[in-house]
């Protein structure tokens, strides 16, 4: 049990969620438009864990431009990596952990406190320094938001069904195995199965599944999400609030708000917010030679290892790709990005890309703004002058990955 708060031993108000730079790099495109501990991975995002496991506001410190989306609050503060998963392990440290000391693990800084007008962690390092014993779980790959999911259903399944009870099936056609399935109000079902024998199901509030689908464990669908007739979802999958899935999906993770209606598969792979995959579109999660799978990563500005033998699609925010889309193994897609056309398109796609196999130009910020305003006004949600200078500014800090921008032959 990780449930027990840390209420009892930390004398602030709140929790401030920080970016490691070097964590925060690895993590691109996501962290582009989010702090990492915005990052979602199980039922929750990491913030939303801390608010639960300790009933302490959370807030965050991040780059400056995205502070003003993602606030900090006023006050001294019990400052956390935002990539840390809590854990019973990590939580023993920080019950323990004194205002004149520091928590590391290695070199990485995992927990300090930290004054209300301190604008960095600077001062971590001139306290005690305090050594975690256990290895601490954190996000530091793209990756791992989707292989640690399946276990984080289960955490979160726990923290949110404790002591509560589920709404129960009305539907006489609606099929279930297994005991762990946990239905919020509002919830609609028809005529479906639900396994849950390999792990947990929950079923948000005011969700829809759809005649004819099949969900295995451990499957998670969010608040206002829908999930299509047929659809198959096979396991360790999360579905963010107001989202719409369909055909056949394995092991990945939707953060919020993004679409894959339609038939065709999506593997191993994780999908930002504002996201939409057209109809027949196809991710390749293993390599004819079933060879390591290789990933674009910002940091070191080329391909790395993950280690995996199964790995799809990274896709950052507010990018959309056109029907019959072919994504190879392991391709990472930047920022509004617009993806379209026959063949595959390169593994690495920069934001703000516009084509596919064919080449690539620039998707003029312009018209990205207002396709993004009439995408979120769909939901009933308005493009705000925050969203504006944030996206503008992610437009700039990527140009340099627009190849083609400097070298047209490109």
């Amino acid at each position: 049990m990780d449930s027990g708060r840390l209420f009892y031993f930390c004398p602030m108000e709140q929790i401030l969620l920080f970016d490691d730079p070097s964590i925060r790099g690895a993590l691109l495109p996501f962290t582009f438009t989010r702090p990492v501990g915005a990052i979602r991975v199980g039922i929750l995002t990491l913030s939303e864990k801390w608010e639960l496991i300790t009933h302490k506001k959370v807030s965050f410190l991040t780059q400056d431009y995205l502070q003003e989306k993602y606030p900090r609050l006023s006050g001294e503060a019990l400052a956390i990596n935002g990539a840390l998963i809590p854990t019973p392990d990590t939580l023993a440290f920080l019950r323990r952990l004194d205002k004149n000391q520091s928590l590391y693990f290695g070199k990485t800084l995992i927990a300090t406190y930290i004054g209300e007008t301190e604008k960095n962690l600077s001062s971590a390092s001139e306290k005690q320094v305090i050594q975690l014993s256990e290895v601490p779980q954190l996000i530091q790959h793209p990756w791992e938001i989707f292989s640690l999911n399946g276990k984080e259903i289960a955490r979160d399944f726990q923290r949110i069904t404790d002591g509560r009870k589920s709404q129960t099936i009305t539907d006489p056609y609606t099929r279930t195995y297994g005991q762990d399935i946990f239905i919020e109000e509002g919830a609609m079902i028809k005529a479906a199965l639900l396994n849950a024998e390999n792990g947990p199901i929950y079923i948000g509030k005011n969700t829809e599944i759809q005649e004819g689908a099949v969900i295995r464990g451990p499957f998670a669908l969010c608040e206002g999400s829908t999930v299509n007739m047929g659809a198959k979802m096979r396991g360790d999958i999360t579905v963010g609030p107001y989202s719409k899935v369909g055909g056949e999906i394995s092991n990945s993770v939707f953060f919020g708000y993004s679409n894959k209606g339609h038939d065709g598969f999506l593997g191993n792979s994780v999908i930002g917010e504002w996201c939409n995959l057209g109809a027949d579109t196809n991710t390749s999660n293993l390599k004819n030679n079933y060879a390591p799978v290789k990933i674009w990563n910002y940091v070191r500005g080329g391909f790395v290892s993950t280690g995996l033998q199964f790995c799809g699609l990274m896709m950052g925010d507010h990018s959309k790709c056109g029907i019959n889309t072919m994504f190879n193994t392991g391709t990472v897609v930047g920022v509004g990005a617009n993806i379209f056309g026959d063949g595959f398109p390169r593994n690495f796609i920069p934001s703000f890309a516009w084509g596919g196999a064919a080449g690539f130009s620039t998707f003029q910020y312009s018209k990205f703004e207002q396709t993004a305003a009439i995408v979120m006004q769909r939901r009933k949600l308005r493009w705000t002058e925050v969203e504006s200078a944030l996206f503008q500014k992610v437009f700039e800090m990527t140009k340099n990955y627009r190849i083609w921008e400097n070298n047209p032959e490109k």
